[in-house]
């Protein structure tokens, strides 16, 4: 038993000298190379376990020749051991090599391209997770660019709505002036209809601009989607009878949502203008509403004839306008705007407006074609018994 205390403290005293130089030498080669690193940590492994081998033999008062023996033993399995970790330590800095340059491609228009090797399990994570990151980017600056055209798409339409009606004000202005109207009530009367527009477009695009800061203030009550559709449809009627449309309340199911009525009616407002005026002459635009498990949707049904399937994500961009198969009547040219506005801003706002008010009420807006026209849904959380 003493014998092999005595062996366990020499090859304890070898093996710590050793450990003791790698620790220092860890140290001095942490900000270099991996693969040196894992060299020296076999080294260190080598000359520790040589050194208390060494130690024991020299205790033991071994002969020459087995002395001698266990020298080369252990020079062999040195060899071996430093040669297989230098491999290792190529293998590994290869591998970081070529993660190193596939990271060069993340974000770029190609997206990330993976390293062709294959590459131990830390580094192929890694490399999951820059796809991931690229991945990312690529949706971020899409969406950054589908913002920044619809803002200079939203831009060019607001200048080309403001210029036309500032336009029709000056020269009416300038005729009132030098009395040529040859009757001036109905110039007053055409002003004051452009001031009412422009005045709509200014107040929808100080709404759009509190819903993009996430500005909107909500007063949420608890209140009927049968009484929100009474309000919006009201307040609906007196155009849809100058346009000659008939509005329905198909299936409204009085169900309970906590919202803020005022905006919600508003929403709906937009839907039914936005129908109505893309509703041929004794068409029909629908409303409804249904509970669907814990939501509420309510739905504004036109016969506008449809919009391309191409253009029914951009719906809701800010801006977006209405394509040929949603083209106003001659009839509603002078004060309707265009189709897919969903107000009478004119300056394509509406529906924009329709997701940001409906997202601030945890919820959500999508469309869809359905035969003869299209369906605008809006969804809400429904009201907690």
């Amino acid at each position: 038993m003493k014998d092999l205390l005595l062996i366990a403290l020499f090859a304890a005293l070898g093996a710590g000298g050793a450990g003791l130089l790698g620790w220092a030498a860890v140290r001095l080669l942490r900000r270099r190379s991996l693969a040196l690193t894992l060299f020296c940590v076999a080294a260190v492994t080598v000359l520790a376990v040589t050194s208390g081998t060494f130690a024991v033999a020299q205790a033991m008062f071994l002969s020459r020749h087995d002395l001698g023996v266990v020298i080369t033993v252990l020079a062999m399995a040195s060899v071996v051991s430093l040669a297989t970790a230098a491999l290792l330590g190529r293998q590994v800095v290869a591998g970081g090599r070529a993660l190193t340059a596939a990271a060069r491609t993340v974000g770029s228009d190609t997206g990330f391209t993976a390293p062709a090797a294959p590459l131990g399990l830390e580094l192929a994570q890694l490399s999951e997770e820059l796809a991931a990151t690229s991945a990312r980017l690529a949706e971020s600056r899409a969406r950054a660019q589908a913002l920044d055209a619809s803002r200079r798409e939203l831009i060019a339409w607001i200048s080309h709505d403001l210029r036309t009606p500032l336009g029709g004000l000056r020269a009416m202005a300038e005729a009132l002036e030098d009395g040529i109207a040859e009757h001036p009530q109905r110039y007053l009367q055409r002003m004051r209809t452009e001031v009412e527009r422009l005045t709509g477009m200014v107040d929808d695009l100080f709404e759009l601009s509190r819903i993009q800061a996430g500005a909107l203030a909500l007063s949420l009550s608890r209140v009927s989607v049968y009484d929100l559709v009474d309000d919006a449809l009201a307040g609906a009627h007196p155009l849809a009878r100058k346009r000659g449309v008939r509005l329905e309340g198909r299936q409204v199911a009085a169900e309970p949502v906590e919202v803020d009525s005022g905006e919600i009616t508003r929403v709906l407002g937009n839907l039914l203008v936005n129908a109505i005026r893309s509703t041929p002459e004794d068409g029909v635009v629908a409303v409804s509403a249904r509970r669907e498990a814990d939501e509420v949707v309510l739905s504004v049904t036109d016969g506008c004839g449809g919009i391309p399937e191409q253009d029914l994500p951009r719906v809701f961009e800010t801006g977006w306008r209405g394509s040929a198969a949603r083209t106003p009547r001659p009839a509603d040219q002078g004060d309707a705007g265009r189709p897919g506005e969903g107000g009478g801003s004119g300056a394509g706002l509406g529906l924009a407006i329709v997701r940001g008010i409906v997202e601030a009420h945890a919820g959500h807006a999508r469309v869809r074609n359905v035969a003869g026209g299209c369906c605008f849904e809006i969804v809400l959380p429904a009201a907690r018994s």
